[in-house]
């Protein structure tokens, strides 16, 4: 009788989506760590001799892993991109490595717009002021006039990145009746349809009413939003990040908030992760931030178990 292949889960997965698994593959669920370090550094590394599936969110598959996983045929990181995998070394081993893209699109375009919509009309600002027991009868249409915010019906969004992140958002503002303008080298106005309108960054950053990062980081996007980008923003205009900190340039950015050169900001992912006490960022009433909790959700983890288990079995197909 032959053996069954052992598939290593060290991602968060659904026991559900898992058991699909019986009686064809022997499926070792580990408990998920939540820092990033070589399997070959974690308990995890007594279960890597008889991989032949790993499959994998924060743990670094490295050279020290693989060294460990001689019988390993496929990697399946759970991303959009497999940053904690050495593609080198396992192309040199003839490790296939599978991603499963888009499988937080939908909950980060609504942590994104959700952190648009408390940006513009100062949710959380003044709900902290009605907490601290501030509203008074002596004055009461204060909060009326002080935690006032535009409308967004027919202003212009402005999307960097339009890729799966960016397709989405673009959708969340036209529903809101927004006109929807993106910037991204590599898609067309074919493959974008009626989303948006493709445009080059310059006009972009000049009519954009809202600004939204959805790019990926690579060498081509680090810093590509700097003190030349910023100053071509409307005073009124508002910058959301709640994709990639190091596209947009930290010092050109706390220049024009704390010169009042735009509106506000809202961002949920930062240069230095987590925030000091004394960052700069919170002192200013401008701007709305989140802890880069707009991808959070349990859907996630039941997405990419989804999107895994396809390619676990595409796997057992190619090797029956």
């Amino acid at each position: 009788m032959k053996n069954l292949p052992t598939v290593l889960i060290t991602a968060p997965f659904d026991p559900k989506i898992s058991q699909e698994l019986q009686g064809l593959c022997n499926v070792i669920l580990a408990d998920p760590f939540e820092t990033s370090m070589s399997l070959a550094d974690t308990s995890h590394r007594q279960y890597l001799a008889d991989a032949d599936v790993i499959v994998t969110e924060l743990d670094v598959i490295d050279d020290a892993a693989l060294d460990l996983a001689h019988r390993l045929s496929v990697v399946i990181a759970c991303r959009s991109m497999p940053v904690n995998v050495d593609l080198a070394a396992c192309k040199v081993r003839g490790v296939e490595v599978r991603t499963t893209p888009a499988r937080n699109a939908d909950v980060t375009a609504d942590g994104a717009f959700g952190l648009l919509l408390n940006t513009l009309r100062q949710v959380g600002r003044s709900e902290t002021w009605l907490r601290n027991e501030q509203w008074s009868s002596q004055d009461v249409y204060y909060p009326y006039r002080e935690f006032r915010g535009p409308v967004l019906n027919r202003k212009m969004m402005g999307i960097v990145g339009g890729g799966a992140v960016g397709r989405r958002m673009a959708s969340r503002a036209r529903g809101f009746g927004m006109e929807v303008v993106i910037y991204d080298p590599f898609v067309s106005q074919e493959q974008l349809g009626d989303l948006g309108r493709i445009v080059d960054l310059p006009e972009l950053m000049s009519s954009s009413d809202v600004i939204s990062i959805h790019a990926p980081l690579i060498d081509a996007t680090r810093n590509l939003i700097g003190a030349r980008e910023l100053a071509l923003l409307k005073s009124t205009a508002f910058l959301i990040n709640a994709g990639r900190a190091h596209i947009v340039n930290e010092a050109a950015l706390r220049e024009v908030l704390e010169d009042g050169r735009i509106a506000g900001a809202g961002l949920d992912v930062f240069w230095e992760e987590p925030l000091t006490n004394d960052h700069w960022l919170l002192r200013l009433e401008s701007v709305t931030l989140t802890p880069h909790i707009a991808g959070a959700s349990d859907d996630v983890v039941l997405e990419h178990s989804r999107q895994a288990l396809d390619h676990i079995h595409e796997w057992l197909a190619s090797t029956s």
